[in-house]
């Protein structure tokens, strides 16, 4: 029988992905959260290009000269009663497996949608991947202190689109240059917006019932009428909010708010901290693994080759899915079969990170990766598990790479093997000839792997197109009749 302090520190765990089309927000939602968790002081605004402030979860170089989310950050951080594991996955057009892979990571997913432009292609493509598993969903309408659409109008095309039934929890007063506040369904509260307070946390006024005199002097009579002639339509037309719906992924709460403004995010967190599961369960190849099992175990679901460029360092990110890790332990490497004495685990704030003594179900460590740890590696304390779903994906656009230096075919092998391990790209030799052709599934991988070539292996290396279409594995019992294929 597991120990109650064991199973408290486990339900106090929630573990989640934020998902978004590219300028829907994300990372400035992300920058007012970790406000909020007071994981840092103060927010910049992100994209910023020529500014020296970046956003804390866009740590890596590119990252902060494009102003986009390249890799997936994890930070983890106390709010209220419960410790948070969040996951920036990459925010920009394309999109890698690394995206994928930490979504089978998480329990939870908070959808941004920029209220402006409501549902756009890569929420579709995003939510495709979380209905695989049944992720609940929250939903966060960004940039309410702007022009946008009409709420009720958005809250139809999420239902619509990507049939997923829609529970307001707030409702906004007005929006863009007229935007006043949020008033909360649930609780009966008007919360008040101030702008200009967008870099802290702002003290927030609130007002007790929808039908309080003062809403109609501090907003105005015809917001206030307007409010409560909406509330009583969202009342009688959308979902009543039902946990059980929220939790098997059938029901999505929505929240309003802006994250340059730094207002409604409070709410949203608090939402998403008392409904969000606990760790869930994991299934294997020959069981589900239970969260509140005392035994360890846990699956690799990213690389980070030199997250610390001093160091030339390689970081393997794992999700713990059962039991307790506790430094100095040993682990039981099931495909390698092999006993390994974790020591040295890691616990992040994006580029950041500090060593840690314990970790439960739920939280995501690094372990340095010496080259034999891969995506998917299942760790346990001596149980030949192997856990099922995490995803590899075949290559849709092909690179044939080229050194401008050709004395550095070396380096070049060594950062392309370092960075496939990652997932980012996958590495490809023809047998007729030596080329060394790079697969991946958005077109932006390509800049990423030379920027990278380029800044932590110091190769330069340029692309031409290559007659390849697809890639495909074959298996085979006898190894020497692949040979005739």
């Amino acid at each position: 029988m597991a120990d109650q302090n064991f199973l408290n520190e486990i339900n106090k765990r929630r573990t989640f992905a934020i998902i978004s089309h590219p300028d829907a927000g994300k990372t400035t939602v992300t920058e007012k959260i970790l406000l909020f968790g007071k994981a840092i002081q103060t927010a910049g605004t992100v994209k910023g290009r020529g500014s020296n402030q970046h956003a804390k979860s866009d740590w890596m170089e590119m990252e902060k000269q494009r102003g986009i989310s390249i890799t997936t950050s994890v930070m983890q951080f106390p709010y209220g009663q419960y410790l948070v594991n969040l996951l920036d996955t990459p925010g920009h057009e394309d999109f890698s497996e690394d995206t994928y892979r930490t979504l089978t990571a998480v329990d939870c997913c908070l959808m941004v949608i920029d209220a402006a432009k409501g549902v756009e292609n890569r929420t579709r493509k995003l939510m495709e991947v979380t209905r695989l598993r049944n992720t609940p969903i929250l939903t966060f309408m960004n940039k309410l202190d702007r022009e946008i659409r009409c709420p009720m109008e958005i809250l139809d095309e999420v239902e619509q689109e990507l049939k997923m039934p829609c529970s307001p929890i707030t409702w906004p007063i007005g929006y863009g240059k007229l935007f006043k506040g949020v008033y909360h369904l649930y609780k009966d509260e008007t919360y008040l917006y101030q702008k200009g307070k967008g870099h802290t946390i702002q003290e927030v006024r609130i007002l007790k019932g929808l039908n309080n005199p003062e809403l109609d002097t501090l907003v105005g009579d015809d917001l206030a009428t307007q409010l409560r002639e909406e509330i009583e339509l969202v009342q009688g037309a959308s979902h009543p909010f039902e946990h059980d719906s929220f939790l098997s992924g059938d029901l999505t709460p929505v929240f309003f708010g802006t994250a340059l403004g730094n207002f409604g995010i409070d709410h949203m967190l608090d939402g998403l901290t008392a409904w969000a599961p606990a760790p869930l369960s994991r299934q294997t190849h020959l069981r589900q693994v239970s969260a509140e099992e005392e035994k360890f175990s846990g699956f690799i679901f990213k690389i980070q080759a030199n997250m610390d460029p001093k160091h030339r360092d390689r970081i393997a990110f794992m999700r713990i899915v059962s039991g307790c890790y506790e430094k100095g332990m040993k682990l039981h490497q099931v495909r390698t079969q092999k006993e390994v004495t974790i020591s040295d685990a890691l616990t992040f704030m994006a580029g950041d990170r500090t060593q840690i003594e314990k970790a439960f179900a739920g939280d995501i460590i690094g372990l340095h990766n010496h080259g034999t740890i891969q995506i998917g590696d299942t760790f346990t304390q001596g149980e030949a598990l192997k856990f099922t779903g995490i995803p590899h994906f075949a290559p849709e656009l092909f690179r044939r790479v080229r050194l401008r230096d050709p004395l550095k075919q070396k380096q070049l092998l060594k950062g392309l093997v370092q960075l496939s391990e990652e997932g980012a790209i996958q590495v490809f030799r023809p047998i007729a000839n030596n080329d060394l052709i790079v697969g991946a599934i958005g077109i932006l991988q390509f800049d990423v792997v030379a920027a990278r070539l380029k800044n932590e292996y110091h190769v330069e290396a340029v692309y031409e197109s290559v007659n390849v279409a697809t890639a495909r594995w074959i298996e085979c019992q006898d190894i020497k009749k692949t040979g005739r294929i």
